[in-house]
């Protein structure tokens, strides 16, 4: 441990590694209470997998496969969000079909693409060495926007992912805070891509939300349990991959899958030796 911290501060790559873990946590864990809270865990996955659209057509023009997934990822958010909301279609219809689209267009314009396109593996499984310092930059902006609207708009956020209805009673802008949350949504997915991949993504958005949630349930408290544990579960997967020489994210969606289960088994003894208690004690 001593060594890998060491080599942290000695090679860049595996210090941008690190701060990428904990800003991509940060990220994950406000825009996923809100995406848990309202229920839009499968919406952002046909999101995630849509934005493999834009990647296809950026390497088929040349162009910077991240620019296409954001342009494919936020179309296909406020699309979902406009569509579902006006009644032409349910939510869930509108992410299947855009889901799987962006994934066909995807892999019609990789397969187009002249020659071989050797990054794109990193796109659907993630790899946290490649992050540089252009990435760190975007994602430290995304982390202060989001933490400026949440400490800003608190009780407009909480109100809308709760309860849209009687947050449009209290006059709160419904409308404008589920379009931006939307496309920050669609941001956060996009340019964690290269810490989690495609694949993994949803995990890191939804998991730490769910551990926070069986300790706790308090909007504020969960959300920042979500950052703690999303960024702790981030850098010890960096580790085991330094260690173990497997993918990072990977072994931090393990790690979290580890802690959610010897959390919730140690909350079940808890309960029964309270039980247990009570019934020797009556």
């Amino acid at each position: 441990m001593i060594e890998f911290i060491q080599e942290i501060f000695s090679y860049r790559f595996l210090g941008n590694a690190a701060l990428a873990a904990v800003l991509s946590g940060i990220a994950c864990g406000i825009v996923g209470t809100y995406i848990v809270s309202r229920r839009l865990v499968f919406m952002s996955g046909g999101i995630t997998h849509a934005s493999f659209g834009g990647i296809g057509i950026a390497y088929y023009l040349g162009a910077n496969p991240l620019i296409g997934a954001l342009v494919f990822a936020v179309c296909s958010a406020v699309g979902i969000e406009a569509f579902s909301r006006k009644g032409r279609i349910s939510e869930d219809a509108a992410t299947g079909v855009l889901w799987s689209l962006g994934m066909s267009v995807g892999i019609i314009f990789v397969f187009l693409t002249p020659g071989y396109a050797p990054n794109l593996m990193s796109f659907l499984f993630g790899n946290i060495l490649l992050v540089d310092s252009a990435n760190l930059i975007w994602l430290c902006l995304l982390d202060t926007v989001l933490i400026l609207l949440f400490s800003l708009c608190y009780r407009a956020i909480v109100y809308t992912a709760f309860d849209r209805e009687f947050a449009a009673s209290q006059k709160l802008p419904v409308g404008i805070i589920s379009h931006l949350m939307m496309i920050l949504i669609a941001v956060t997915i996009v340019l964690n891509i290269k810490t989690m991949g495609i694949v993994l993504l949803m995990s890191l958005l939804t998991m730490p939300v769910v551990i926070a949630g069986t300790l706790n349930r308090n909007y504020k408290r969960i959300t920042v349990w979500s950052c703690v544990g999303g960024a702790l579960a981030t850098l010890i997967g960096l580790y085991v991959s330094y260690e173990s020489n497997i993918p990072s994210g990977a072994a931090a969606i393990a790690v979290l899958a580890v802690a959610y289960g010897a959390i919730k088994i140690s909350l079940s003894l808890a309960r029964k030796r309270k039980k247990t208690g009570a019934i020797s004690r009556g």
